[in-house]
């Protein structure tokens, strides 16, 4: 494949980051080991696929929901489908023509790839990408429609919100390319928004992510800045700017008009947080740090690869102690859903790497009460995973936080077709618990959820 200027095809559209074609349903082709019976629901993960087969990032392509239904034992089915938004609709058209009005100066942010996650929230499932509204869809993968809350949400929305395991509320926030830049919301467990708040930045930055404890939110002001006159020339808008102050802002949870409290951090920028947590007058937060970003544009890759991070941030001093916590590059970190923002021992990252055809692939455990000891789960030479996502037991061990199973999709590039793998979590370096084989390629993606139980049933769109 090449490009449409007749360049070689970019590492985004190449090997398993190749987009497919067809939209389809199937039954599993092949499945190896026992697939626990505990396991009723369905595993989802979100990705970019450009419809038109070509986008200029990674970033850029349309999304593209997967899926695979477990229950009793079985695996019922495997099905890919688009999610239908404007972008989709006009493939190849540029998302700035649709989505920006020169009369009015307005971002229509119904305008929106929704290709990074997908998570659900008070019966509903939506899939989120961080420049526009989140998208509602069924669990059989049809599109709903564009979703604000009853029109409390007047930003984007990220594609990581949290859900407090104690309250059930949603946190999240939305930033923007104009002031207000940033806006908080934390949402209750049947989808009312409580609380909306917007946040002092001095520019436009790219914030991927935040973190949550019990009692605050984390924001992180980084240095990859919105460039206006790149943004006009139709070129990549991010870039790094050494003159941008790297900070940490804390904001009290649930209190209306709280002042968010910065605190300065060594520059970097962080993609995803894995967790934090407070305690004895501390936050602790870890996530995966990358020195710089796109010095030159985001075509820059120079700026290092990334690795396990920590840092504290002492409230009492207004002080940060900041800890690698491993060297080995890793991304997509995650950890069981019931510790979301309390303390937690154990983590889990995919490793990461730049080449297209990487020679295998690895999901990482992290025993943070072990100095972040690391054990390794690696997959057959020519395969390769992506993010693992944590599901427990039905019945845990109690105590046992890594009682459960580990699931990502993984790609055998021999065979040219891929698989859902289950993994034991307290035991990585054991044989796969199972895989369930499909007759397609799954390409690489993005982010991903398990949602178990009954599936949720198909509303007519009130959003």
């Amino acid at each position: 494949m090449t490009t449409p200027s007749g360049s070689p095809t970019p590492l985004h559209l190449s090997g398993n980051n190749a987009p497919i074609a067809t939209e389809a349903t199937h039954l599993p082709s092949e499945v190896t080991g026992t697939i626990p019976r505990e396991l009723c629901g369905q595993y989802f993960r979100n990705g970019p696929n450009p419809r038109s087969g070509w986008s200029p990032h990674s970033f850029a392509g349309d999304g593209m929901l997967h899926t695979v239904a477990l229950a009793d034992g079985r695996a019922g089915w495997y099905r890919n489908r688009y999610v239908r938004t404007p972008l989709y609709e006009q493939p190849g058209v540029s998302r700035f023509a649709l989505a920006y009005d020169p009369a009015t100066s307005r971002i229509d942010y119904r305008v929106t790839t929704a290709n990074t996650h997908l998570i659900a929230h008070a019966g509903r499932l939506f899939a989120l990408e961080e420049g526009g509204f989140p998208y509602e869809v069924t669990p059989d993968l049809a599109t709903l429609g564009v979703f604000t809350f009853n029109g409390a949400l007047t930003t984007p929305m990220t594609a990581h919100p949290k859900t407090c395991p104690r309250t059930g509320e949603l946190h999240f926030f939305g930033y923007r390319l104009r002031p207000p830049y940033l806006t908080y919301y934390r949402a209750s467990s049947t989808g009312d928004v409580l609380q909306k708040q917007t946040v002092d930045l001095p520019r436009a930055v790219m914030m991927h992510d935040f973190a949550l404890t019990a009692r605050h939110v984390v924001f992180m002001d980084l240095p990859v800045v919105f460039d206006a006159e790149r943004a006009a020339t139709g070129d990549p808008p991010w870039r790094w700017d050494d003159g941008h102050r790297a900070r940490f802002g804390v904001l009290p949870r649930a209190r209306q008009g709280a002042p968010v409290r910065w605190f300065d951090v060594t520059p970097c920028f962080v993609w995803h947080t894995m967790n934090a947590f407070e305690a004895d007058g501390t936050i602790t937060l870890t996530g995966t740090r990358v020195p710089s970003l796109w010095r030159q544009g985001p075509a820059d890759l120079g700026g290092g690869l990334p690795v396990l991070h920590q840092w504290e941030l002492h409230l009492a001093t207004g002080k940060v102690t900041e800890t690698p916590l491993d060297d080995a590059p890793s991304e997509y970190p995650r950890i069981a859903d019931t510790v979301i923002g309390l303390r937690h021992r154990y983590g889990y990252t995919a490793g990461f790497t730049l080449d297209a055809e990487p020679r295998h692939a690895e999901i990482h455990k992290y025993d943070l009460a072990r100095g972040a000891l690391r054990s390794t789960h690696r997959f057959p030479d020519g395969h390769t995973c992506g993010e693992p996502v944590f599901v427990p037991r039905a019945v845990a061990v109690p105590g046992r936080e890594d009682d459960g199973y580990l699931l990502t999709f993984a790609h055998d590039r021999a065979c040219g077709t891929s698989y859902l793998a289950i993994l034991d979590a307290a035991d990585l370096g054991a044989a796969p618990v199972a895989e369930v084989h499909v007759p397609v390629r799954i390409p690489a993606g993005f982010h991903g959820n398990w949602v178990p139980g009954t599936r949720p049933t198909a509303r007519r769109f009130t959003g």
